[in-house]
């Protein structure tokens, strides 16, 4: 479907110790493509673009503390990081009285955002249910001494505001169940029976969730497991009778989903066609913790939301509010900046698809028929917007919010735009190109852009062309628990043979400074390998930035090279590869970095 990306995850084994489930997390996504039916909720799904993700339960009130001990990382698995029995933890529920809860300030503070859908936690793994369930009284009406519903008030707030509702739902894992998936610190898996504890809670459950809370835009599955494919489509059909309507994640397993999830915090390097979804959280948690301030700014939330939607997806932000009920007051605040933008340049995102332009120094493009949307995040020094590949008739260039045309030139194979002395919006300035004709998607070309007007450019190691046993791999790595980071490396490169090339349209003549963003594990250091372009040649030894483990920080070193001289501006081929057949991989390259010389 993209560029050699490699063969998606398979499901974890269903007898794997719940140490393999923490573990190999990433292997439990089933990110494989969704069926090939068309949903007809796929339209709605396909508009929106942007989505809220509410992960709420009784690690919210636990804040990221069990006892004497803080924990960082994904709050949500607190129960299964402090080896907490189950009966001990349940009485957590006892103190859990979130009176600072309200439905309609969630829901209008979503509306503020630009939030089109919401997905919350029915029950997440530690097996507490946030609705009330007929199904046990592990439940917030029973267990609790709030005593209510906040799904039911939810459900209804997002229906008047029309942001579509969905419920978040881990099918197998469930620590709190004898028989459910992932305990083995209180349960032992060889006593346990899948099929009784999907027959007398989770099928049950969902079919609550479907039948009491009105019409559902979703179910969003989670870590499947214990089941067949065809249990799996057995209990799929069983639930679309109650809401054919209803949408279900990729994550229900076997590829069975009307949509795909990617990996947490996982974008898809290159443009890719179907209804998919990147999440992302708001900090380095999905579930509340008190001690977690790292959030990401409305630049950081601008722009990803734009990097989803330049590659065809929708983006759906985490917010862990507290055990009170109330969302942290960066969520808030940073949500509510990034709407007020959405209300001025929302035309670019909401209802495009990918940009038929590939990113450029200068940001990403999105589409509709008949218009781009160019997502400037830097200006270029001279202020001359160049944009490869426009060839299509183009009739209006205007900043989005604004009624002031922009002057362009029109080149047989680019367009260039005049840019003000300053942009609108310094996070994120979106043109809109209006065209007749026919405008050729480009998405998939591999030539980048490089350009003496920019501080540098960085070209993905995804764009290469691939020679003799060179690929692309992607590597999954986390820096707290569960705080999952992604990065598409070239692999494979051990002789001359296994070179890889970068297509490059340099824009300007002169000197740039070559670097390489790379991993090299101690037994590929100090071997040498060879930058080219066109006769010049710079040579290097590999550095060691330290051995690979998932379940650990991934080390990358900017590798300063040397110094091209390019003659002309023009299209280029840089070459990266070893010297001589060397005794195990070259490196692990992520991106060049190519820096104009000033």
């Amino acid at each position: 479907m993209f560029h050699r990306i490699p063969t998606l995850l398979l499901l974890l084994c269903l007898l794997t110790s719940l140490n393999g489930y923490a573990q190999d997390m990433p292997d439990m996504w089933n990110k494989g493509a969704a069926n090939n039916k068309l949903h007809p909720g796929l339209k709605w799904f396909g508009e929106a673009k942007f989505g809220l993700f509410i992960h709420w339960g009784l690690y919210s009130q636990l804040g990221g503390r069990w006892k004497d001990s803080s924990y960082y990382g994904s709050g949500e698995w607190i129960m299964n990081r402090a080896k907490a029995p189950a009966a001990e933890y349940a009485k957590v529920a006892q103190t859990f009285n979130p009176t600072g809860f309200s439905a309609e300030e969630w829901t209008e503070t979503a509306r503020e955002s630009g939030i089109k859908y919401m997905v919350i936690t029915a029950k997440h793994h530690e097996g507490f249910s946030m609705f009330d369930s007929k199904v046990t009284d592990f439940d917030i009406v029973d267990a609790s001494p709030y005593k209510k519903d906040p799904m039911k008030a939810l459900a209804a707030a997002c229906r008047d505001k029309g942001i579509q509702f969905g419920f978040y739902y881990s099918q197998f894992l469930d620590w709190h169940e004898p028989n459910g998936g992932g305990n083995n610190w209180d349960f032992k898996n060889k006593d346990k029976d899948y099929q009784q504890y999907y027959r007398t809670k989770s099928i049950p459950q969902l079919k609550e969730l479907l039948t009491n809370y009105g019409p559902l835009g979703l179910v969003w599955f989670d870590m499947p497991g214990g089941l067949t494919a065809d249990q799996t489509k057995q209990m799929i059909d069983s639930l679309r009778l109650l809401q054919p309507g209803c949408l279900f994640s990729s994550r229900v397993g076997h590829d069975l989903g009307d949509y795909r999830d990617f990996g947490d915090s996982e974008v898809p390097p290159v443009p890719i066609s179907g209804a998919w979804e990147s999440i992302y959280t708001h900090n380095d948690s999905w579930g509340y913790i008190r001690h977690d301030l790292n959030f990401k700014s409305p630049t950081e939330i601008i722009r990803l939301l734009g990097n989803v939607a330049s590659k065809g997806g929708n983006l759906m932000l985490n917010v862990g509010p507290d055990g009170n009920g109330k969302w942290p007051v960066y969520s808030v605040e940073y949500l509510k900046a990034t709407g007020k933008w959405l209300k001025i340049y929302g035309e670019s995102i909401y209802g495009t698809t990918w940009g038929l332009i590939p990113a450029q120094p200068w940001g990403v493009t999105t589409s509709k028929p008949g218009q781009l949307f160019l997502h400037v995040w830097q200006m270029p020094a001279n202020r001359q917007l160049r944009i490869p590949g426009l060839t299509a008739k183009v009739k209006t260039v205007k900043i989005l919010g604004t009624d002031k045309a922009l002057v362009w030139k029109q080149l047989p194979e680019e367009t260039i735009i005049q840019l003000p002395v300053t942009l609108p919006d310094t996070r994120s300035t979106v043109l809109q190109v209006v065209y007749s004709g026919q405008q050729t998607d480009l998405s998939q070309l591999r030539t980048q852009t490089v350009s003496s007007e920019y501080p540098q450019a960085e070209i993905p190691a995804v764009w290469a062309v691939f020679n003799g046993a060179a690929q692309s791999k992607l590597f999954t790595y986390s820096h707290y628990f569960g705080d999952w980071k992604h990065d598409n490396c070239i692999t494979g490169m051990t002789t001359p043979d296994d070179a890889i090339v970068f297509p490059l349209e340099i824009q300007d003549a002169g000197d740039y400074k070559v670097i390489l963003d790379y991993a090299c594990e101690p037994g590929s250091a100090s071997q040498q390998g060879l930058v080219t372009v066109g006769g010049q040649q710079l040579p290097f030894l590999t550095l060691v930035t330290g051995s690979y483990d998932s379940h650990k920080p991934m080390n990358f070193i900017q590798h300063a090279v040397g110094i091209l001289h390019i003659d002309k501006a023009g299209k280029h081929n840089l070459t990266v590869k070893p010297v001589s057949g060397n005794k195990s991989e070259l490196c692990w390259l992520r991106k060049i970095i190519l820096q104009p010389v000033k």
